[in-house]
């Protein structure tokens, strides 16, 4: 992909790049006694990461981005939806580096001590975590070049170099090149009295040596870099009549470089691309409304300024360059990537999302209406959550409902006050748009804003002070907590009474992601619920400690305590032959404290099914430890993102939803919230979605004991079950049929079950399915 072939170095230098970029090894020679050392620290080394009862959470999560590209290497999918995954796998490391990898490196550069849960300490467990990130880039580049570039030509384009445009079309290039690009380019030069430059994270950069015209002395040569600019697409595209010709910038860039350096010979151009630490944590402010914003502000502006974590380079690039910037960022061979491909995979959005493409990407299943609603947007919204609770179940289900909620209550003059937690937004949301409208309509508006959201902040700030701006009364954020619970609770005067109408969900308001994410969202008038609630908001924004509530458990104060007891009940059943089990549906698992219980329920032979998307700690299926435990991740179509707990209590479970995962972060530094659901039906329907993730034979991957996980295969005789697909078609019925751990007792409580909910109205609904 490369167009440098006017400014290679010599082949001499070309052999030393062998042992500069040569994995894990200096540019001497190995003993044999020394690379058996090396054999036998690392084997050690596994050995003590597999004896550990714990997965180390850093290495669980590159095995979940592992389960990403896995749909990157699915020869069934379509080649835009690869592509797609492959961007995500990139886009996904760029924040391992960013957050795991930066915070591991706040560890080791203040020299403080850090004991992962794979028992390792932070010096070996880096060269442990970076040897694996390497074998995933290895892997990476291989999907690319082996799987998916040579697909390009029958599906109408390629990426091409200059060498394989024609004059005409040279032409025109050049002229983009003069009119656009070169205007924004700025050489910044390094020498004794140039500082080096401060080089932008996620950017390309190209390294360019050059040396007085005519002359070889090295001593002549200087060093520059030309960041290239982030507001240009990645690709000019060449419209030919059969094909579509994407050019990357930097080739433009490296073609046409001689324009910024004039009367010079170039020796050398090299394109590379870092990642900073951007992990920090929070001081809490006094003044929460103003020096904590610009806290925040400078936080947002000190990651530009993180120590560099990782640099993707070409694969044949000038040692000398190399050298200069691991010495620079005080890096060495662990922490710099040759890459085969292209540098950055994201730049595949630009290829997907063009417009020429439009009808070969996989069109998305129109939305549902839940079983609880007969349509999707309803005349009164507050009049059917005056009739029944109702699941929400996205993306299956539209987020409109929601939506209107919200629109009507800011139009309805009966409403008096509008309550709402809100972590991320869309970029143009109506949810803004209508609290916005609620204000103007005289209503009052609280808004919790989390402007800790990472990599969200600014947008939340700037939403944040327009509602300000239109008279809501906005809370930016609880000190060091995150606000992460996901509530809505609107008040409305009818007359005779003042009614309160609530939303509870496991996901964002945000009606982009609702197409994307599997959410589960309750939608209730029940007191019990909205009193809650009316509590919970006056914990968050004043100063109020409540006793108890029906309803929810909260963190950071009681959550942690609360599911524990739960398990253990689950413990105390099992040992008395009563019946148990526990189903718990998360994004992550890592709080130490739970995993123990858990361990002790299955060695008190409670069955555990969990599914859990992503970073999983603990490890299932360990004689004496974990026998009764299974660990399934369902990876496809959608990101899981809902939060299910189930616990079987003898027959009569109890099943919570919420926006909690269980992790430290969630329990100890989080304001969340997990909800019973009381409804039958509405907790029938969670546990339908429990037993359906179990069921899954299409996008499920079974964790192993050793850590690695086996993708499920579809048995003989039995049909493919894809909840990324069968979740739409879901009746009433297969619904009311469904259990977890089913007993003797099977048919009796179908029956009770049934005879609990089939009410007139629900028995319309069946009939009309």
């Amino acid at each position: 992909m490369s167009d440098s072939a006017d400014h290679t170095y010599s082949s001499e230098k070309k052999g030393k790049l062998n042992n500069l970029l040569a994995f894990f090894k200096s540019t001497k020679q190995i003993a044999p006694t020394e690379e058996h050392k090396i054999v036998s620290s690392t084997e050690k080394v596994h050995t003590q990461v597999q004896q550990s009862d714990m997965i180390s959470r850093d290495l669980s999560w590159l095995k979940f981005n592992d389960r990403v590209l896995d749909q990157a290497l699915d020869e069934e999918r379509n080649l835009f939806d690869r592509l797609k995954f492959l961007a995500i796998t990139s886009s996904n490391l760029d924040e391992f580096f960013t957050i795991r990898v930066g915070s591991l490196y706040n560890y080791l550069d203040f020299g403080k001590e850090r004991l992962d849960y794979s028992g390792l300490r932070e010096i070996p467990f880096r060269k442990v975590m970076m040897r694996e990130i390497h074998e995933f880039v290895r892997r990476q580049n291989e999907c690319y070049t082996s799987q998916l570039e040579p697909l390009f030509t029958k599906h109408g384009f390629r990426i091409v170099g200059l060498d394989e445009v024609v004059d005409e079309e040279k032409i025109a290039v050049e002229e983009y090149f003069e009119r656009t690009v070169y205007p924004m380019l700025t050489p910044m030069l390094f020498d004794y009295t140039h500082a080096f430059p401060v080089l932008l994270a996620k950017v390309l950069v190209l390294g360019v040596i050059t040396q007085v015209k005519g002359t070889t002395s090295e001593e002549d040569r200087k060093l520059s870099f030309v960041q290239l600019p982030l507001n240009l697409p990645r690709f000019y595209v060449i419209e030919r009549e059969d094909e579509l010709l994407f050019l990357p910038i930097e080739n433009i860039v490296r073609k046409y470089i001689n324009k910024l350096y004039r009367n010079v010979d170039i020796v050398s151009t090299n394109l590379f691309r870092i990642l900073r630490n951007g992990d920090f944590t929070l001081e809490e402010s006094d003044d929460i409304e103003a020096d904590f914003i610009d806290e925040i502000k400078q936080k947002i502006k000190s990651r530009r300024l993180g120590r560099v974590v990782q640099v993707s380079v070409e694969p044949d690039i000038n040692p000398d360059l190399l050298s200069l910037i691991k010495k620079r960022w005080e890096i060495d061979d662990y922490n710099v990537f040759p890459t085969q491909g292209l540098i950055d995979y994201t730049a595949f959005w630009n290829i997907i999302k063009h417009p020429e493409f439009k009808d070969q990407i996989p069109p998305i299943h129109p939305p549902v209406p839940p079983l609880g609603l007969d349509r999707e947007r309803i005349p009164d919204i507050f009049e059917t959550m005056r009739e029944r609770d109702i699941l929400l179940h996205h993306p299956y289900n539209n987020f409109e409902p929601v939506l209107q909620l919200l629109e009507q209550a800011a139009e309805d003059p009966k409403v008096l006050s509008i309550k709402l937690t809100i972590y991320r937004l869309a970029k143009n949301s109506r949810v803004t748009e209508a609290l916005l409208h609620a204000a103007e309509n005289g209503k009052h508006v609280a808004v919790l804003f989390e402007v800790k959201a990472r990599f969200d902040e600014e947008n939340n700030i700037r939403e944040a002070q327009r509602l300000q701006k239109a008279g809501c009364f906005v809370i930016y954020g609880i000190g060091l907590l995150k606000t992460h619970t996901k509530l809505l609770l609107i008040v409305r005067n009818e007359g005779n009474r003042v009614l309160r109408y609530a939303h509870l969900s496991s996901g964002n308001y945000n009606e982009d992601t609702s197409r994307l994410y599997t959410d589960t969202g309750l939608l209730t008038s029940n007191e019990e619920y909205t009193h809650d609630i009316s509590e919970f908001f006056n914990v968050i924004t004043g100063h109020s400690i409540p006793t108890e509530y029906q309803n929810l458990i909260t963190a950071p104060r009681y959550m942690r305590a609360k599911l524990i007891e739960l398990i253990q009940q689950e413990a105390d059943n099992a040992r008395a032959g009563l019946k148990s089990g526990i189903c718990i549906k998360i994004n992550s698992l890592e709080d130490k404290d739970t995993i123990l219980e858990l361990y002790k329920a299955s060695e008190a032979g409670v069955p555990i099914r969990l599914i859990v998307r992503g970073m999983c700690c603990l490890r299932p299926k360990r004689q004496g430890l974990s026998e009764n435990i299974t660990v399934r991740s369902l990876v496809g179509d959608f990101l899981e993102h809902s939060r299910i707990f189930y616990f079987h209590q003898d027959g009569n479970p109890l099943v919570y939803g919420g926006s909690a995962d269980a992790m430290v972060r969630s329990f100890d530094r989080r304001i969340e919230s997990l909800f019973k659901l009381v409804d039958p039906r509405v907790r029938q329907e969670a546990i339908h979605i429990l037993a359906y993730s179990l069921m899954d034979n299409v996008n499920s991957y079974e964790l192993q004991e050793d850590g690695s996980y086996i993708k499920c295969e579809i048995e003989d005789g039995v049909e493919p079950l894809n909840v990324h697909k069968a979740f739409y078609n879901v009746t009433l019925d297969e619904v009311l049929r469904t259990h977890l751990f089913e007993t003797e007792d099977k048919q009796l409580e179908i029956k009770e079950v049934e005879a609990e909910l089939t009410t007139p109205e629900v028995q319309e609904e069946t009939t009309g399915q």
